[in-house]
């Protein structure tokens, strides 16, 4: 069992400091650590055990424990495990020390804790504001329980501007965003140029932050939120809808049956289908190549029927409940989508042939946007960006989920770091992925699709999910708690971590490169921000009834 040789070795190292150690399944590990050993034990797990990193979470536990909690989230990905490293804050001085040095990938995930719990990573490098809007008060943190889901806070200070950094001496300031007519959600770079070069930016970002997880553990419950996970993110919605579920499950050691598993992987290989052919027309569409983009969006738009026929739903396909699936694939469906996937191949293949042949593609993209592996390990990138530099991570192979266990798949990989790099991995995994769904298709058997759950899931557990979007994995933590909702749940987006690479991606390179290097990650800045309505006249929030909601449409359309 891998899972207790990891913890072996921490007891090792580390001895007394190891407070205790929970092993849930082979696969999951929680560590309490004596708090001033936190920065010690992460140092070794990232560098010297070589984990990748993944997310920290902060979270106000003084109602259950008297304390807030912290938990620094890795991977090891060649063991198929997910480490936590947990520690108990007190709460009349909510301060740890910071990680970021040691593991530089901590650097937003520490400013957010800071934002939205109050806890202060001591001798972070740059503690600067990261989530909260530049009105919001100091001291006033959402996330903490004693913070009402609807409340506004006092001292909202509508004058104060956020402070910027100063650029550096010889450079010009250019603005990139907050609007951007290439970027569909607002992001705000501000680059440093030194004539046509960047030397240098700073970004300012969650101008979309919409309160989802603070939403979760107010009012909703867990068969209402994989709802609202799936808008997190306009593409990757399937990826949080299951990535929530699963983690609930894992938390409450609940098995989905398996054609339920199969169902699952379906429908996410169809979401990736659909998110690589939008990528790629997208990127062409970035630098000229108009026909390949009206070629991609042509040959995705079955995909998309096929989607809606199985969910009701072109997007949002409303899969999972915990334990379970709600759509079935019939027998009319599977073959339908069987010739969907084959008439994807066909006209897929002179596609990446034509790309991989084009010479002003390769100019505007080769050498461009570069992440080496020491940028991929340190900013803790995913997804293609990672696998385009030689590093071979995929949630799907390295930490199984659904039914990909029991499949067959390759993880497509490139050397050369750069965006064309990452448009010869979307590519090609686009037939990846379509095999896959012929895997399912053809070994999914007849069961039910539902776990039944009769008892109440137990309270104060913890459950972590990792899922291969197609942007990288996201990932989910949970705590279970009362009232049928979880304590905790926090969302990690791949965007989140793959944003965090872009100042080294862009440093020298041409200011007329930046948005194809941008683009290159494929950003989804509102999962990264990451539904309830605020009245900005009264401060009033309210959530809106399904009626409620089928009336507004109704009215709208």
């Amino acid at each position: 069992m891998v899972a207790r040789e990891r913890l072996t070795q921490l007891k090792q190292r580390f001895g007394p400091a190891i407070q205790r150690a929970d092993l849930p399944a082979e696969d999951r590990l929680f560590v309490f650590v004596d708090a001033d050993a936190v920065r010690d034990v992460c140092r070794h797990v990232f560098r010297e055990l070589d984990a990748r990193y993944v997310i920290t979470v902060g979270a106000d536990d003084r109602p259950y424990s008297g304390t807030y909690l912290v938990a620094h989230n890795f991977a090891f990905d060649r063991d198929h495990v997910l480490v936590s490293v947990l520690t108990h804050v007190p709460p009349e001085q909510p301060a740890l020390d910071s990680i970021s040095d040691v593991v530089p990938a901590a650097n937003w995930a520490e400013r957010e804790m800071r934002d939205l719990v109050g806890i202060e990573p001591v001798g972070h490098s740059y503690p600067k504001r990261l989530v909260l809007p530049d009105a919001w008060p100091e001291g006033v943190h959402p996330l903490r329980k004693d913070f009402a889901m609807n409340q506004v806070p006092e001292g909202l200070d509508d004058t104060r501007e956020f402070a910027f950094d100063e650029p550096p001496p010889g450079c010009t300031v250019v603005p990139f965003g907050p609007f951007h007519p290439t970027l569909d959600e607002p992001a705000h770079f501000r680059l440093y140029l030194e004539g046509e070069r960047v030397r240098g930016c700073e970004y300012r970002g969650f101008m979309a932050h919409r309160g989802i997880e603070k939403l979760a553990e107010s009012v909703m419950t867990y068969n209402d939120i994989p709802m609202l996970a799936e808008r997190i993110c306009g593409i990757c919605g399937c990826v949080h809808n299951v990535a929530y579920a699963q983690a609930v499950e894992s938390a409450a050691a609940l098995r989905t049956p398996p054609r339920a598993e199969y169902i699952r992987t379906i429908l996410l290989e169809i979401e990736r289908l659909h998110s690589h052919l939008l990528w790629t027309g997208l990127a062409c569409h970035i630098v000229g190549f108009d026909t390949l983009f009206m070629q991609c969006f042509r040959i995705r738009e079955p995909v998309m029927w096929i989607a809606e026929k199985i969910s009701g739903n072109r997007k949002t396909y409303a899969l999972c409940l915990i334990g379970g699936v709600r759509w079935d694939i019939t027998p009319a469906l599977k073959t339908e989508l069987l010739g969907v996937v084959d008439t994807l191949d066909r006209e897929w293949r002179p596609v990446v042939a034509a790309v991989s042949r084009d010479k002003n593609i390769q100019k505007r993209t080769r050498g461009v946007g570069v992440a080496d592996k020491t940028l991929v390990k340190n900013a803790g990138l995913v997804g293609p960006v990672a696998r385009a530099s030689g590093v071979a991570i995929d949630c799907r192979r390295d930490h199984p989920y659904a039914a990909y266990d029991r499949l067959q798949f390759d993880v497509v990989t490139a050397d050369d770091a750069d965006v064309w790099s990452r448009l010869m991995v979307r590519m090609h995994e686009v037939f990846e992925a379509t095999r896959i769904i012929r895997q399912c298709l053809d070994r999914m058997e007849p069961g039910p699709l539902q776990l039944p759950i009769h008892d109440e899931l137990p309270a104060g557990r913890m459950g972590l999910s990792s899922v291969e979007a197609p942007r990288g994995e996201s990932h989910h933590f949970v705590i279970t708690g009362e009232n049928n909702r979880p304590r905790r749940w926090r969302v990690r987006a791949p965007t989140y971590q793959n944003l965090q690479g872009i100042p080294a991606m862009i440093k020298d390179q041409q200011l007329a490169d930046m948005t194809i290097s941008l683009g290159s990650i494929d950003p989804c800045f509102s999962c990264t921000d990451r539904l309830e309505t605020v009245d900005l006249r009264t401060g009033a929030a309210r959530v809106w009834t399904e009626a409620e909601l089928k009336q507004l449409a109704r009215h709208t359309s």
